[in-house]
C-alpha cells in the first residue's frame, strides 16, 4: 500500500491495543516507526512483534522530564517527525462518589497534562507539514454512566485538537486531528479487576449489547482511521474527532 512511504512516525504507548496495531499498519505502509510503551513486559513483547529495526522506548507518560527526554530521543533517531500518534492514556471508570484526589489527578496527568507538554517538546522536531493524531473517545461525545472524570480527559483532548490548529496550522503546518474509539477489544478490559474468565466474558458481553453494531471494535479499525489521518490522503483533514463507536454516540 504504501501510504506511509518515507514517513518518521512517533506512536506513544504503542505496545499494546490499539497503539500497538497502529505501530503495524504503520510499518506495513511504509513508515519508519519510533514505539513508547512503560510495562518491561510490553516493551519486550512490543519488540518481539515489531522488529529489531523499531526502537521501543520506555517513558512514563506522567514523568514530565521523560516526555522532554522522549522528544530529544526523536531529534536524534529521525531529525524530523512527519507523523505523531498520541496515543498513550489511561481508563478508569468508577461511580463518581468513588474518585479521590489522586485517581483524578493520574487521569489529568497520564490523558491532558502529559499530551500537552509533549506536543509542546515535539513542536522544534515535527516537520512542516506533520500531522499529530490525539486519541481521544467516544466517552467525550455523550453521557455514560461512570465515565465523569475520565471522559473529562478526553473532552480535553479534543479542546486542545481544536485549539492547537489555531495555533499551529499556519505558523508550522502541523495539522491536528483526533480519533474517539468506543469501546474496542483490547487488553484495556483485562484491566476491570475482574479475576473470573465467565465475569469478565459477561461483562464484555454486556459492553456489546449495548452498540448498535452488536459488537466491540477492534484495534486494526482505529488503526485505519489513524493511517488515513496520517497519510497525504487526509491532507485537506484539519480539526476532525473521528468517532469509531459501532453508532453507539448517534442511534
Amino acid at each position: 500500500m504504501n501510504r506511509l512511504a518515507g514517513k518518521r512516525a512517533l506512536i506513544t504507548g504503542g505496545t499494546s491495543g490499539i497503539g500497538l496495531e497502529t505501530a503495524r499498519r504503520f510499518i506495513a505502509e511504509g513508515a519508519d516507526v519510533l514505539v513508547t510503551g512503560v510495562t518491561p513486559a510490553s516493551i519486550d513483547k512490543a519488540r518481539q512483534i515489531l522488529g529489531d529495526k523499531v526502537p521501543v522506548v520506555r517513558a512514563d507518560a506522567r514523568d514530565l522530564d521523560a516526555q522532554r527526554g522522549l522528544a530529544e530521543r526523536v531529534r536524534e533517531h529521525f531529525g524530523e517527525l512527519d507523523v505523531a500518534f498520541l496515543n498513550a492514556g489511561v481508563s478508569d471508570w468508577r461511580p463518581f462518589e468513588d474518585h479521590t484526589e489522586d485517581s483524578f489527578d493520574r487521569l489529568f496527568d497520564i490523558n491532558v497534562k502529559s499530551v500537552f507538554f509533549l506536543t509542546q517538546a515535539l513542536m522544534p522536531v515535527l516537520a512542516n507539514p506533520s500531522s499529530v493524531i490525539l486519541n481521544a473517545s467516544s466517552s467525550a461525545h455523550g453521557g455514560y454512566g461512570h465515565s465523569n472524570a475520565y471522559a473529562a480527559t478526553k473532552a480535553a483532548v479534543g479542546s486542545l485538537m481544536r485549539s492547537w490548529n489555531a495555533d499551529l496550522l499556519r505558523s508550522h503546518g502541523i495539522r491536528f486531528n483526533a480519533v474517539s474509539p468506543g469501546p474496542v477489544d483490547t487488553p484495556l478490559y483485562s484491566k476491570l479487576g475482574i479475576e473470573d474468565p465467565a465475569q469478565q466474558t459477561a461483562v464484555l458481553e454486556a459492553i456489546s449489547s449495548g452498540i448498535p453494531l452488536g459488537r466491540m471494535g477492534m484495534p486494526e479499525e482505529v488503526a485505519e482511521a489513524v493511517v488515513y489521518l496520517a497519510s497525504d490522503v487526509s491532507a485537506f483533514t484539519v480539526g476532525q474527532d473521528l468517532i469509531l463507536d459501532g453508532g453507539q454516540t448517534v442511534l
